[in-house]
Order: C-alpha cells, then sequence, then structure tokens
C-alpha cells in the first residue's frame, strides 16, 4: 500500500496493532512507538505527547519531502490546492475591497500616556477585561469627535500593511453599538497577523476575536460563504480550523463546519453554552472549553449532525 510506504519512509519501520501502525512520534520523539495511526480512518494519535490529528496528510506535509506529499495526494486522492481555483468556480462575483483609513479623528490608546479624554475608552476596555497588552495587539484607538464619537475603533490591516476595515464599538450610551464603514467584510480580518500554520478560531464579533487569542478571525457576522476570502484561504492553507459561535447561532456553525469538512479541513466545534457569546468568558475560560473542542472528521460528519452536535 502506497500510503502505508510513504509512512515508513518518513517515520521509520511500524509495529502493527490490529487496524493501527505504531511509530516513533517525530512530535515528542519518545523513544518507543506511541505515534499511533490508522490510514483507513484517516486519524492519528501520539500516546505519549497527546498529539493528534483527523488527517494523516498533516504528518507528510510536515516531515516529509514535496514528492513525498505529491505522492500521498496521488495515493489518497487529495485535491491539489493549485486546482482550487478551478474548485472556487467564478460564477461568484467577489467585490474587492478597497483601501480605506482610519477616521481622522482617531486617537490611539496604545501609547503609555493615555490623555483625561480616553478616560472613558480606557474604563470600558477594562470593564470587559482587556488588558493593556490587548490594547497593544490589536491597535486600538478611539474618537471624541466626528461621526464615530464616543467610540473604540479597532482597525484591520491586509497583507500589505494597509487598512481594509475598521470596528467602531460605543463605549457610551449610543443604542447602536456598532458603526462601521461601508466597505466590503469579504476580507480577512488582521490578515498581516495570522499565523495559518497554527490553530484558527473563527468567531463572530472582534471582542469574541480578542478572548479567543491573537490567531482570532472575527467573521463580521456569522456566516461564512464558500466563495469567501477566508473560506478559500482556508482551504488552500489547508489550516487546522476552530469554530466558536454564539449558541443562538449553532445553526450557522453547523453549516460553516459541514463545509469546512467536505473539504478535508480538520475542523472542530468548541461550545460555547452558558454564555452570551465568546466575548462574556474569560481567556481561561476560553482555553478550557477549545481544550475540550469537539473533532469532526469529514466521513463522520452526517453521523454527528444526526446526533444533535
Amino acid at each position: 500500500m502506497e500510503q502505508e510506504k510513504l509512512l515508513k519512509e518518513i517515520l521509520g519501520k511500524p509495529y502493527a496493532s490490529n487496524d493501527e501502525l505504531l511509530y516513533y512520534c517525530p512530535y515528542c520523539k519518545h523513544h518507543k512507538r506511541k505515534l499511533s495511526v490508522n490510514v483507513d480512518k484517516n486519524v492519528f494519535k501520539c500516546w505519549i505527547c497527546d498529539t493528534y490529528g483527523a488527517n494523516v496528510r498533516r504528518i507528510i506535509k510536515r516531515f516529509g519531502s514535496y514528492q513525498q506529499l505529491k505522492r500521498w495526494d496521488e495515493a489518497s486522492g487529495h485535491q491539489d490546492i493549485a486546482t482550487f481555483d478551478d474548485i472556487f468556480d467564478t460564477k461568484y462575483e467577489i467585490e474587492i475591497n478597497p483601501k480605506t483609513s482610519l477616521p481622522d479623528e482617531f486617537s490611539s490608546l496604545t501609547g503609555y500616556d493615555v490623555p483625561l479624554a480616553a478616560q472613558k475608552a480606557m474604563n470600558y476596555l477594562k470593564g470587559r477585561g482587556l488588558t493593556k497588552e490587548d490594547i497593544l495587539r490589536w491597535k486600538m484607538g478611539y474618537c471624541v469627535r466626528g461621526i464615530y464619537a464616543g467610540r473604540i475603533v479597532i482597525p484591520s490591516f491586509d497583507l500589505d500593511g494597509y487598512v481594509n476595515y475598521f470596528v467602531a464599538r460605543t463605549y457610551g450610551s449610543d443604542w447602536r453599538k456598532y458603526l462601521n464603514p461601508s466597505l466590503s467584510k469579504d476580507i480577512i480580518f488582521n490578515h498581516l497577523y495570522i499565523d495559518w500554520d497554527s490553530d484558527i478560531i473563527l468567531v463572530e464579533g472582534i471582542f469574541d476575536a480578542i478572548t479567543a487569542g491573537p490567531n482570532a478571525i472575527p467573521l463580521l457576522g456569522s456566516t461564512l460563504r464558500e466563495e469567501s476570502k477566508l473560506f478559500q484561504e482556508i482551504v488552500k492553507r489547508d489550516a487546522s480550523v476552530f469554530v466558536a459561535l454564539d449558541k443562538d447561532a449553532e445553526e450557522k456553525a453547523k453549516k460553516i463546519i459541514s463545509k469546512l469538512a467536505f473539504y478535508g479541513i480538520e475542523t472542530y466545534e468548541i461550545d460555547t453554552a452558558g454564555y452570551e457569546d465568546v466575548g462574556a468568558m474569560t481567556k481561561k475560560q476560553f482555553r478550557y472549553r477549545k481544550k475540550k473542542a469537539i473533532n469532526v472528521m469529514s466521513e463522520d460528519y452526517l453521523l454527528y449532525k444526526k446526533m444533535g452536535f
């Protein structure tokens, strides 16, 4: 079998145990064969370092050569990412998001000396449990004049470092919580800072993303279309994705997970029950929920949905 032959080339000779093959783990390099691989089910797990995954291809991609990865894809029928432009048909017309700029009245909150005029904004952020590190990481600012007066402003940066969107959230009594620019939301929020080799966390809003961590991407809503820039980038990057939408958007979360699973993306669902949204959790609470996330394998997803999870 070509796949087992490739695993032997990369990980060494295995020990067979029922339907599983045991290898030396390339992640923790334990001296015994503790990496269990089931090629038929396309899963792997190390019983020492607890590294696991729902796609054996990840091992080949990380520890094998380009030619070995190509051979794996040919043997497994994996779709070459070079052809994804054909999969995502151009029948959908995607709006190109223009460069924008922050409001003229924008003042940064990232400095050491925050003026008295920023005190209300700072009190609001502290009340939500945000730290100075959060403010610096997300390049937050505020406005005291103009149409965005009384609002926290959080910018998004594209790959070239330009502002391509921003979120403006009231810290006062305005009945409109958010007043955002009239621009396309078909962006990857803070694309400049995303590490595609680490876990990607999908959440609804910007404050959810701040709680979830630096590699969280706000959807600016609760949907993710296949023709969107974010969806296509996830598939092309073959990223591991954790979906953490509000409990009242559970059906939308399942649709996102189903779409990602269809393309073979290693996908997890984080349970947000008991909280209004991710932003209502502490960072510690969110990390715990993420650790307990349900792993959804593409071949098991229909069963997963039928069980009502």
